[in-house]
This record gives C-alpha cells, structure tokens and sequence, in this order.
C-alpha cells in the first residue's frame, strides 16, 4: 500500500514501514567538481531521519528528552557510498528501524535515485536509550519500543558489510 501527503512543502511517502522524504542537493552541499561532499550525504541522512521521526512517530527528541529526561545517543555509525550525487539531483531518503532489543536500536537510512532504482548510500546507525540525569543507558520504554517494532523492517542481512554488499550487487544489474 502507497499513501502520500504533504508536509512544509515536502512530499512524504511510505511504503509500508519505510518512510521517504524527497529532497534537492544544493550546490553549496558540493565539492568542486559537482559531487556530494561526504560529509553532507551524513547531514541529509540525520536531517530526514529527525523528520520522519516527528511526521510519523509523533514527537521529537527534545520534546521526548524535555518529557522523560532520556534521549536516543548514537554510539556507532557505518555509512558506504555506492554512486555518486551530483548538485541539483533530486534524491529520495528513506529510514526504518532493522533491528531493536532493550536498551538499543539499529537505524537504516538510504538515499536512493528520485525513481529509487539505485542506492547512493547506506547508513546503519545504532543508538542507545540514555538517561541524561543519571549519565547511564536504560532500557527502552515499552511503548516506545512498539512504536518502533511497527516501523521495523525485517532484512536479511545481519551486518553492515553483508548490506552493503547486497546494494552494490542491486546497482550493477540496472
């Protein structure tokens, strides 16, 4: 099932439990020679995660951490660059949660083609629930780990270089 809406003149789209974010490169995002400096692909990736969270979760981190004191704290990220952005192209980023257990969670975030045929990127970001009073992880609340559990996305691959693997393979045969 596909549903669209629309959003601070952004279009989202969820398939099923991924949700996608339209966005333009900006030329100032780019090296000299036209392409995505790496570290911006990361700053788009962070940037429509947060979106997705408060569009489709409903709340945001500074809200949650004002409510409850804890917050998400990424202690790990792997990223791999598979094709190259160039200014002015159009890309789609999509995240969803791959894996979860008590006190931790494993987010992965593409940006993909505008037709999503091809992976650009892939960025695994594992968080921890962490509560910023006592400075120690906790686990996660149970209602927060449902609402996450209905956005996880069981994939086949268990760890990063196996993903990453499979995406290069999925590039060249288009």
């Amino acid at each position: 099932m596909r549903w669209f809406f629309y959003s601070m003149n952004r279009t989202f789209v969820s398939m099923e439990k991924e949700i996608s974010t339209s966005v333009k490169i900006r030329f100032s995002d780019c090296d000299p020679i036209g392409h995505l400096n790496n570290v911006k692909y990361l700053e788009y990736m962070f940037n429509a995660r947060e979106d997705h969270v408060e569009d489709f979760y409903g709340f945001t981190y500074e809200a949650w951490m004002k409510k409850t004191g804890c917050t998400w704290i990424t202690i790990q990220n792997e990223i791999a660059y598979l094709k190259e952005v160039r200014y002015n192209q159009k890309v789609v980023i999509s995240s969803k949660t791959v894996f979860i257990s008590d006190r931790t969670s494993t987010i992965e975030i593409l940006m993909k083609s505008e037709d999503e045929q091809t992976i650009h990127a892939v960025l695994w970001v594992q968080v921890i629930y962490f509560n910023m009073k006592t400075r120690q992880s906790e686990i996660q609340p149970e209602d927060v780990k449902a609402l996450f559990l209905k956005f996880k996305v069981d994939i086949e691959d268990a760890d990063f270089g196996s993903r990453v693997k499979y995406f290069r393979k999925m590039n060249k045969q288009k």
